[in-house]
């Protein structure tokens, strides 16, 4: 793979405007056909085959489209009158009925509900509140931005003269957005990060345009999928997060070690070369890992989810192909200007001085574990420590794990919603004068049987009897039997006591769905809020079969690259601390509600249902980079190391090697994904904070801290490969078989021929 990835460096290098040429026409058509075609994302959520969801379309079919909902989104305006007013106050009464008649001529919208209306009254028991829920023709992801700000505009017209007006559902639910001023920090900090690495505006520059470039075709791609079928609103989000973070870092790895080459001597297209088919290999073994671990989202059977990894995966895919094809042609355009005019004034000086400038592989390994530095100090300070270096980690990261086993799950509404925002408002009105059950009522369905009716009254009177059912109602909390007009099936309300995101309204539902009735008839319990529950349930049982998988093909994969049992097997041991600790820490903060000022959150919630299988996901594959870049230029180390040498003075080498770019790396990981905590939505923050303090406790403590001890407490034993294993093909990841393609071709090159060569290059 090494060399074949050296001629493709060196192909790029040579024919490097073809190839910018190439992937300007790539962003150029992706771009066009997103404009031309795309259609709006969707916020819908479903997986097909729930008990919850099938139901819904059974109701659907016996009772009509409105009583599940429809197909088109919702809204529910709440209004409440000054103290001592009531709504049923003729002059409160009109205004709210002008709201009704201005809600019900607002664009897109179908319908709306009259609190008054007798048969279906939306008045609060104590005559202070009413609500009106508001249909749109069209779903969620098809409403306007000019008609969500009617309605939001409405409402707050409505907040006048001592009223209190709020809106929430899904109308009103607010799209994930870019460009906020997180994310422009995240990206500024990044490129700081770039400059201190490279010391060149040039090199920093070349590395984001690079990066740009392809999260831009990633994206773009995204978007022209939606004239195909639907996109989820946060997989866009999603891919740009996870590709603008890879893409800088794919280019980072590539560009150190191509600078490394040149201030070795090396010509510049033998630099691209080389850079190309070491640090590129790493890459693409690193991307593969990214891939297989989003991609595997899959398994777990769940469509949108599919679709978030596999848009996220296309997305790295990109990434790599530009680092191996795109960076290596700009790198010949720029040449010896990729280096700081300090540096290129040393390598000129060398030149003149020595007329050589090759060093040894070896010379280097050798030198790189005698070097100062904080870094290499920081190596053989592990090293010298390894048995406290080891438990330390382990301990640190167990003790921030311990929340996770506290962890709950929701698909989201207005009850979770950032506090202070119309949906929260909305929903805190209804429950301070219904009960917070009334925003999310369960609906139990009945359907065929000998009586279906008779079986539903049976159902409801037991279902009374449950705990968590609202009791102080003044129709009580079961509302039924209601018939369908077929007489096939019967449907009965249920008023939760609690919220639709808490503990007692899952269990309430488990509690219904265990009751047993005679009559024959199909009992399902449906709503937006039985679907939730479902969904988190899924999502929760799935994440250790994705798990599972994962991880047995990164096994595979790591045991192929570095050809040995124990290190793969670490390497996912400590990702478990990873994931766990990441997990742990945003329990503790988003659902136990601690140091919340540090992300700008506010509100206890349950986290929303598809991020722990996209966390462990994500941080997989970015964990397994961090593995591969450090642990194969230890291995390089080892290799090349004599038999007599100390075990960790190869350790101390390729750690010291590696250990540079991998921190700059983890920087700009860290500042991305921090970029989308402070501004980012109810559904993106608790994502981008857990895969920040992840890539923060994998690259700092389990893979400069605690990788390093277990190899030096293993010693030689940590490269062991069964010889009935032996078989398995070298990928050469650390590029050994260019590095000595390159000594021999420079052994038998014609005077004068090497030295050319180098002149034109620093010509160019």
């Amino acid at each position: 793979m090494a060399t074949f990835l050296q001629r493709l460096g060196r192909a790029c290098h040579s024919r490097r405007w073809l190839v910018l040429a190439v992937w300007l026409v790539v962003l150029a058509a992706v771009g066009g056909s997103a404009a031309a075609f795309s259609k709006p994302f969707t916020a819908d959520v479903t997986i097909p085959g729930l008990e919850s969801t099938k139901a819904l379309s059974t109701l659907q079919e016996r009772f009509g489209a409105a009583a599940a909902g429809g197909d088109g989104a919702t809204a529910r305006v709440v209004v409440q009158v000054p103290q001592g007013q009531t709504v049923t106050d003729p002059a409160d009464a009109q205004r709210i009925g002008q709201l009704v008649a201005e809600l019900g001529e607002l664009p897109q919208v179908e319908g709306v509900s009259n609190p008054f209306d007798q048969a279906s009254p939306t008045v609060s028991p104590d005559l202070r509140a009413a609500y009106v829920d508001v249909r749109y023709g069209v779903p969620t992801g098809d409403i306007t931005e000019a008609s969500r700000t009617a309605l939001v505009d409405a409402v707050e017209g409505a907040a006048t003269g001592g009223w209190d007006a709020a809106v929430g559902g899904q109308a009103v639910t607010d799209p994930a957005a870019l460009g906020g001023v997180g994310e422009v920090l995240g990206v500024v900090v990044a490129v700081v990060v770039l400059l201190v690495t490279y010391g060149t505006l040039v090199t920093a520059g070349l590395n984001l345009l690079t990066a740009l470039i392809g999260v831009g075709v990633g994206a773009l791609g995204i978007v022209a999928a939606t004239a195909l079928t639907d996109v989820q609103s946060t997989t866009t989000i999603l891919a740009i997060m996870l590709g603008l973070a890879v893409g800088i870092d794919y280019g980072l790895f590539v560009l150190s070690r191509l600078r490394q080459e040149l201030l070795a001597g090396r010509s510049v297209p033998d630099a691209v070369g080389v850079a190309t088919g070491t640090a590129g290999s790493a890459v693409v073994t690193a991307g593969l890992t990214v891939v297989i671990a989003l991609a595997g989202l899959s398994v777990v059977g769940i469509p949108f989810l599919t679709q978030m990894g596999v848009a996220a995966a296309a997305t790295v895919a990109v990434a790599v192909l530009v680092a191996l094809t795109l960076l290596p042609a700009l790198a010949g355009v720029l040449g010896l200007r990729l280096l700081s005019r300090r540096q290129r004034h040393h390598l000129q000086r060398m030149r003149e001085t020595t007329g050589r400038l090759d060093v040894e592989p070896h010379a280097q390994h050798a030198h790189a574990a005698r070097r100062a530095g904080v870094l290499p100090a920081w190596a053989r300070f592990v090293t010298r420590q390894r048995l406290v270096s080891l438990l330390a980690v382990v301990v640190v990261l167990g003790v921030v794990a311990v929340p996770v086993f506290s962890l709950r799950t929701t698909l989201g509404d207005d009850s979770t919603a950032e506090e202070g925002s119309q949906q929260r408002r909305a929903y805190d009105l209804v429950a301070q004068h219904w009960g917070p059950g009334v925003a999310g009522p369960l609906l139990v369905l009945v359907d065929g049987g000998a009586d279906p009716t008779q079986q539903a009254a049976q159902l409801a009177a037991e279902v009374e009897g449950l705990p968590d059912v609202a009791t102080d109602l003044p129709g009580g909390g079961v509302v039924g039997p209601v018939p369908s007009p077929d007489g096939t099936a019967a449907l009965v309300t249920v008023i939760p006591a609690s919220g639709p995101s808490t503990e007692a309204t899952t269990d309430l539902v488990s509690d219904i769905r265990a009751l047993r009735t005679s009559g024959g008839g199909q009992v399902s319990v449906t709503g937006s809020t039985a679907v939730s529950v479902d969904i988190s349930a899924k999502l929760n049982g799935a994440l250790p079969v994705y798990l599972a998988v994962v991880v047995g093909l990164a096994l595979v994969l790591l045991l192929v690259v570095f050809r040995s049992v124990l290190v793969p097997v670490t390497a996912v041991l400590g990702f478990l601390l990873t994931v766990g600790a990441a997990l742990g820490a945003t329990v503790a903060i988003f659902e136990w509600g601690w140091l919340q000022q540090l992300v700008n959150a506010n509100g206890e919630a349950p986290i929303i249902s598809f991020a722990p299988i996209l966390v462990v996901g994500i941080l997989f594959g970015l964990a397994m980079d961090y593995q591969i870049f450090i642990v194969s230029r230890i291995h390089e180390a080892h290799s090349r190391a004599s038999r007599s040498e100390e075990p960790m003075v190869a350790v101390v080498s390729g750690f010291g090697a590696a250990a540079p770019v991998v921190v700059a790396a983890a920087t700009i990981m860290l500042s991305v994904f921090g970029g989308f905590v402070p501004e980012g939505n109810a559904t993106i923050k608790p994502i981008a904070f857990a895969l920040a303090v992840g890539v923060l406790f994998d690259a700092v403590l389990v893979r400069m801290v605690l990788i390093p001890a277990v190899l030096a407490l293993l010693g030689r034993a940590a490269w062991w490969l069964p010889r009935w294993l032996r078989w398995l093909p070298e990928l050469d990841v650390e590029g050994r078989a260019v590095e000595a393609s390159l000594a021999s071709g420079a052994r038998g090159e014609r005077p004068g021929e090497a030295t050319g060569e180098r002149t034109g290059a620093a010509a160019h």
